[in-house]
């Protein structure tokens, strides 16, 4: 009697558990990049259910809308409307693409964010003649602080640590054309002092070449504390982790495919991944079990490019 009581009670916490997996997973939702005519350079951002139903175009106009960051309920995303092409300012919207919002007057660059203080303060990178200085910006837009790197170029600022440090991709020269590039990733303190080398790209490798990726934009695991990024090496994309003092670095993952920009859900048990081919002829978004390894693909062929992904709350409680 009693051994039944057991199996009982184990298999209606078992029960209990799947049921709040699949209540997260149905209350999270995924937006990510499609360009959709490619004639006119228009990219649009678009959102999905995680099991992959619901596609929806939420932006909708002719510019370019790329989003690199969602915050619980909250898209924010760049977009060159209403301006010249490939100027780009900061909006926000909802999971559904209402109320949009243009947060900030400041010209940015295409690059990465990330926020703390429970999403009051947003770090990002400004379009200046400088190519190593990141804003801190509060939520109307106003420059809270201004963080110059030592490096001659910085972009995809991450806030780690509840905000007291950023990691970021740098290079040791201003761009990918200049020889001497080197691509890694950095950490420094929130204001912008003890900077130190998180990454070592391996010296015998040579697959990202001059313009591929040896240190992609980081991404924090929201519950195991490491950094992960994608990186060309032994001839193909992957993502790779490392640990926030650097003391150690891993392949992260063991799929067949390429495996470019990429998101955690808010509790760490899925990892959205930009998934393509060699030749980069279909980009595709799946989405992995962080336990199980398990991945599906969300996306069909209706477009070729599908990019970097970030999950969202479809609405607040």
């Amino acid at each position: 009697m009693a051994r039944g009581v057991i199996v009982l009670a184990l298999l209606t916490l078992l029960s209990s558990c799947n049921s709040k997996e699949d209540a997260v997973r149905h209350e999270l939702g995924l937006v990510y990049n499609v360009l959709r005519d490619v004639d006119i350079d228009n990219y649009e951002v678009y959102a999905m259910d995680l099991d992959g139903s619901n596609k929806k175009n939420i932006t909708d106009l002719y510019p370019v809308d790329w989003t690199y960051y969602s915050y619980e309920d909250t898209l924010y995303f760049i977009s060159d409307r209403g301006t010249c092409k490939r100027c780009y300012f900061l909006y926000k919207s909802n999971f559904k693409g209402e109320d949009v919002q243009k947060v900030s007057e400041l010209e940015l660059a295409d690059s990465w964010m990330s926020s703390r203080k429970d999403g009051t303060e947003l770090i990002v990178k400004p379009k200046l003649i400088t190519e190593n200085t990141f804003y801190i910006l509060d939520q109307k837009g106003n420059i809270i602080n201004r963080l110059e790197t030592e490096l001659a170029y910085a972009a995809d600022p991450l806030f780690v640590n509840d905000g007291e440090q950023v990691v970021f991709r740098g290079g040791k020269t201003v761009g990918k054309h200049i020889d001497g590039f080197d691509e890694e990733l950095y950490i420094m303190d929130s204001d912008g002092s003890n900077l130190k080398q998180l990454t070592h790209y391996p010296e015998e490798d040579g697959s990202a070449g001059k313009y591929g990726y040896r240190a992609g934009a980081p991404k924090l695991n929201p519950t195991e504390n490491f950094v992960t990024y994608q990186s060309k090496q032994d001839g193909k994309y992957s993502l790779y982790a490392t640990t926030l003092d650097g003391s150690k670095t891993w392949k992260l993952t063991e799929n067949s495919q390429n495996e470019g920009w990429h998101d955690w859900s808010p509790d760490g048990k899925w990892l959205a991944i930009e998934l393509f081919d060699d030749q980069q002829s279909q980009f595709h978004i799946g989405l992995m079990n962080w336990e199980t390894k398990e991945m599906e693909v969300l996306t069909d062929d209706t477009f070729k490019y599908q990019q970097a992904p970030n999950f969202i709350w479809k609405s607040r409680d």
